[in-house]
């Protein structure tokens, strides 16, 4: 699905990642865990078109994209959901929705799919998004993703602040969705837990290094924790 070949970014003349090499499986699940600093965050808006390498290739099923902008790879089946619960606070939550909605030809049909997949955001639809607890915020910014029908759903810290039980329902719309064909998802999180349980493979990153990778599982916790200790 996603290939990264010997990526090398960073900020002016900070560099931060260092000759990265990642692949997330078609159909799957693809972790990326370490500290905060390791670079994790910079590795998706990479990934994203955000940010461009300094050297190294990405690949999207097979094909060159290194160069392509933003909008270029979410029109190749790319979507993005930052750090933060992000959203639109002013605006309510069906008007967040519509914001992706409304460009697209089957935006109706979309926006109602996501919210079979989140039905929790029914009744909040036309509450203002910055009146959502943190936990609502985060289903709202996955499903305005979802919208564009990613075939590549790339996640940063989804569960950062967020209750347990918000974490539980991510984490079974994930496995959901990865149950779907050419379905894959990229994610970026610190609890370890969560993160073994939904993924398929696993990346440590440290310093902007891939330093250990692996079968997901959480039988690969202790390995994990062990890689993060160094």
């Amino acid at each position: 699905m996603l290939t990264l070949r010997g990526v090398h970014a960073g900020y002016g003349r900070s560099r931060v990642l260092h000759g990265v090499d990642l692949t997330v499986p078609p159909d799957g699940v693809a972790a990326v865990l370490g500290h905060n600093g390791a670079g994790k965050s910079t590795l998706l808006r990479v990934a994203a078109g955000l940010l461009r390498p300094s050297a190294g290739t990405i690949e999207l099923d097979g094909e060159d994209v290194t160069r392509a902008g933003p909008h270029e790879r979410v029109a190749r089946g790319m979507a993005y959901v930052p750090q933060g619960q992000q959203c639109f606070p002013h605006l309510t939550a069906a008007e967040n929705l519509r914001l992706v909605a409304d460009g697209r030809r089957d935006g109706a049909v979309a926006t109602a799919e996501v919210l079979d997949l989140f039905p929790a955001l029914r009744p909040l639809l036309r509450r203002r998004a910055g009146l959502l607890s943190g936990g609502q915020r985060q289903q709202l910014a996955i499903a305005r993703a979802l919208i564009t029908r990613p075939r590549l759903l790339m996640l940063d810290e989804p569960t950062e602040g967020i209750q347990p039980s918000v974490v539980a329902e991510i984490q079974e719309r994930i496995v959901e969705l990865t149950r779907q064909s050419g379905f894959s998802v990229l994610l970026v999180e610190q609890h370890l837990g969560f993160a073994l349980r939904v993924a398929d493979r696993y990346h440590v990153l440290e310093s902007g290094r891939v330093t250990s990778h692996g079968d997901g599982g959480v039988t690969a916790e202790r390995e994990v924790r062990a890689a993060l200790a160094v």
